[in-house]
């Protein structure tokens, strides 16, 4: 069976499992704690990241956009990356490194990293500062996709592609934590809606993290 190491508020994982679940691809997966850096693990992946794939022939695939571009390539339907046109590909992978390193840097690791990893890894108490500013940078990015949804159907285009699932990964992420403020940016949760309502998305919204819960709008379709 295909597997995929993952952990529960990893948004890189959840991006693979989205994409998975849309191709129709099945996997089966293995929690993986990576700051334990477990030696199995680390002969898989010495750089000790999650998510890792290892597919049913035994080839190991690492880093969450190598495992996207892989899934492309191997099993091309239905396109996730934007069709067959460089530029359309392009856009596709300029907003994935947006929400894989721009938003996760200036929301994801200032909210769900302070207010539940370093509980996990036991690294000392949240940061008040790093939260505040979290709270204050998602406005910038949910202003963002409001933007892009008034021009396109999705965020890269015509089609759901990689952008709206790595987008989508890392808003679950935080709403989990319940720091998505839904009510003052409309178009965003719109958009959000789409996403969430899919069958690829039930797994994620039925997963319950240990010692805490999600507010009650997390697994809500219709918020």
């Amino acid at each position: 069976m295909r597997t995929l190491f993952h952990f529960w508020l990893s948004p890189h994982c959840r991006k693979v499992r989205l994409a998975l679940a849309e191709k129709k691809l099945d996997f089966e997966l293995v929690l993986e704690r990576p700051w334990e850096r477990r030696s199995d693990f680390m002969l898989l992946n010495p750089a000790g990241d999650v998510p890792v794939l290892i597919e049913n022939d035994g080839t190991v695939v690492v880093d969450s956009t190598v495992i996207c571009e892989y899934l492309e390539e191997v099993y091309p339907d239905p396109s996730l990356l934007g069709g067959v046109w460089p530029v359309a590909r392009g856009e596709v992978r300029r907003l994935v490194a947006w929400f894989d390193y721009k938003f996760n840097r200036e929301v994801t690791a200032n909210l769900v990293g302070e207010k539940i990893s370093k509980r996990f890894i036991g690294i000392g108490a949240p940061d008040s500062r790093a939260i505040r500013a979290g709270q204050a940078n998602i406005h910038t990015h949910l202003q963002y996709i409001a933007w892009l949804t008034e021009r396109r159907r999705w965020l890269a285009g015509d089609s759901l592609s990689f952008a709206d699932l790595a987008a989508a990964a890392h808003l679950s992420v935080v709403d989990y934590v319940g720091d998505v403020p839904w009510e003052e940016h409309q178009e965003a949760k719109n958009w959000y809606a789409r996403i969430k309502s899919r069958p690829s998305f039930r797994a994620l919204l039925k997963e319950q993290i240990p010692g805490t819960l999600p507010p009650h709008h997390y697994s809500d379709l219709d918020f």
